[in-house]
């Protein structure tokens, strides 16, 4: 505790509380708010763990609610309007800028003082300080609020194992009601949308479409919102309830055919030949015998953004394009970066031609070749040679000495069942799946149940290989860890008798492999964020347990893999690369298992914890420090 002792640090603290109960006009910066809140809970202070966090997303909401309303008037008082030439399109934009900096610091006061760095932004989208608050009030005995914090964080995190397992046990806790577990961050249209859908499914049509009406009414604002804050079409990462199964425009006018005409045909405005719906469209008009019109607000939605975009392309000097009703083409048969909008449905459209985006993804696909970085690693097969696109498989990338320690953390770390809900064999009877995280093996380092040594090789490997993938499939831009875990499957004796399944069924990691319509489909539940995988091999003394590539037909095998120690496999996670584990028939088969995305919303929260458990004990190495982590209760 003495050796991260600050008084720069107990100083802010100071002021921090008491700027906090003495000033109330003051807006602390939310960035410093959080970072004591995150200190203090390393302290074991929960109490402030709460105070400083909770202000933290106070502050933060009133800085976001600040610029909306700023942006919003500035540019009711400098609209873009008829603007056709680049010096008065600037001029404007401008005059728009100084406005919204006036307007804010009159508000908040200088703008300097709310900057936040770029990870600080990214935790409060991933809704990390949730995360903390959970863990706070479960130390405070105070379930109600913990339950509170868990769900808000499991909706933006649904990937989160133990998030999932925390729920599921606090709903058996007693004071806990089902009420309690509410999504903090919902808009207005969000909870508007849910409480609709229950209607719906209860029967209740006449209760739904008054709700779907207002979630309308109230997805608009939160769009308007969102473009003043942002000032470009945004994604909603993360809200999986604009993919819920019933059409929006459609349920909202059950038994009023004038009305689902309409809606229907709204929704085709979005969705241009969405087959379900122009079925109901045809069954509308047959049933009115007349045809009808798109909602207003529809219509208006449409064109204004359309209009935006031409504003924007006019002042950005962009040349060559075509706009159409419904369409944005780049002259040059490219992809531009400004050719999708928010959609009704998934929170985008693609405004490209299918055969221009299957031509993208193929390119992409034949990047590979980078160097692989460590003396040692080779290149045993790449993607021809292995029969598909975006693959590789290299040797040596770790020691045996490396294996044989991996091996011994796995028989004193691995768990059943762990990562999978704690189902002891998650793909099949017939075998033992045991498995095991880098913090988790960071916290048995810190208990002395494993060396340390071995816990900080797991990291390191880890690493080791997302920057080989990285280099090799030549990406241009960082590749963050999804999904870390230590895994052994254990042929269970006498259940290998005639077995005909897999160790692992044939699937695609980012997308739902649909062998039968040869398609793999990139929705929810499967993990689309993800975009490159690998296996790092610890052992090869088992039977059976082979690696396999198949077609979409989830049945063709296209290449198969036999692992041994320092052998690793990679490949790009969507339908192109389906693939699966043979039956281990005898033995135990040990790898590293490695997901990896592009998008850092979606880096592994886990993974962002032990980097701060490395530091600190690089930290303790260099300065001789003692550590405040307690990682029994906090890691």
């Amino acid at each position: 505790m003495e050796g991260n002792f600050s008084p720069a640090r107990l100083l802010s603290k100071v002021l921090l509380t008491a700027l906090l109960t003495t000033c109330v006009a003051f807006l602390e910066p939310f960035d410093l708010l959080y970072e004591n809140a995150v200190q203090a809970f390393y302290d074991s202070d929960y109490d402030n763990v709460v105070r400083f966090m909770e202000g933290a997303l106070r502050s933060h909401r009133e800085v976001r609610s600040t610029r909306i309303r700023c942006r919003l008037r500035c540019q009711d008082q400098h609209q873009l309007g008829q603007v056709f030439s680049e010096s008065r399109f600037f001029d404007a934009v401008i005059r728009r800028a100084a406005c919204m900096d006036a307007c804010v610091e009159k508000k908040l006061g200088s703008q300097s003082v709310h900057k936040v760095s770029e990870d600080v932004v990214q935790d409060f989208n991933r809704r990390i300080p949730y995360n903390y608050l959970q863990l706070a009030y479960q130390k405070l005995k105070q379930p109600d609020k913990a339950a509170a914090a868990a769900h808000t964080y499991f909706q933006a995190n649904p990937e989160h194992v133990e998030m999932g397992k925390n729920l599921e046990q606090y709903k058996d806790l007693q004071g806990v009601q089902e009420a309690h577990f509410v999504d903090r961050e919902a808009r207005p249209h969000q909870r508007s949308f849910t409480a609709a859908v229950k209607l719906y499914d209860k029967g209740d049509f006449e209760g739904s479409i008054a709700l779907f009406e207002e979630a309308l009414v109230e997805y608009y604002k939160a769009d308007v919102e969102c473009r003043a804050l942002c000032q470009w079409p945004q994604k909603f990462e993360g809200y999986d309830y604009l993919r819920y199964r019933y059409s929006l425009y459609e349920v909202i006018s059950v038994g009023r055919l004038e009305e689902a005409l309409r809606s229907a045909l709204s929704y085709l405005l979005f969705q241009k030949g969405e087959e379900f719906v122009t079925e109901n469209v045809a069954y509308y008009r047959e049933a009115l015998g007349h045809d009808g019109e798109p909602r207003e607000e529809a219509v208006w939605y449409l064109r204004r953004h359309k209009q935006e975009l031409e504003l924007l392309l006019i002042g950005s000097g962009t040349m060559g394009v075509e706009f159409t009703e419904g369409n944005y083409w780049s002259s040059t048969g490219g992809r531009d970066d400004y050719s999708r909008i928010p959609s009704s449905t998934d929170g985008w459209m693609e405004y490209v031609p299918i055969s221009e985006k299957k031509k993208v993804r193929a390119v992409a696909q034949l990047r590979e070749g980078g160097p692989l970085l460590y003396d040692g690693v080779q290149l045993v097969q790449n993607s021809a040679a292995l029969n598909g696109t975006q693959r590789v498989l290299l040797d040596q990338v770790i020691t045996r000495e490396e294996c044989s320690a991996l091996k011994h953390l796995a028989h004193a770390v691995t768990v059943a069942g762990d990562g999978y809900r704690g189902r002891m064999s998650p793909h099949t009877p017939n075998e033992k799946f045991e498995g095991a995280t880098v913090l988790k093996t960071l916290q048995y380092g810190y208990e002395g149940r494993v060396p340390m040594s071995s816990a900080r090789l797991f990291y390191d490997i880890s690493e080791r290989a997302r920057r080989i993938i990285e280099s090799y499939f030549l990406l241009n831009s960082t590749l963050h860890f999804s999904y870390t875990h230590l895994v052994c499957r254990t042929a269970i004796t006498g259940q290998q008798d005639h077995r005909s399944d897999l160790s692992h069924p044939i699937h695609a990691d980012n997308c739902l492999l649909d062998p039968e319509a040869n398609e793999c489909w990139k929705e929810p539940p499967a993990y689309t964020y993800r975009d490159y995988s690998a296996l790092l091999y610890l052992n090869g003394d088992f039977e059976g347990g082979e690696f396999i590539f198949t077609e979409m037909d989830a049945k063709t095998v296209t290449a198969s893999v036999k692992p041994k120690c320092g052998r690793m496999v990679g490949f790009s996670s969507g339908g192109e690369n389906p693939h699966g584990v043979r039956a281990v028939t005898k033995g135990q088969r040990c790898a590293v298992a490695l997901w990896f995305t592009l998008d850092p919303l979606f880096r592994e929260l886990e993974r962002l914890q032990a980097d701060e458990v490395i530091q600190a004990l690089d930290t303790q190495a260099v300065w001789g420090q003692s550590l405040s982590i307690n990682p029994k209760d906090e890691l």
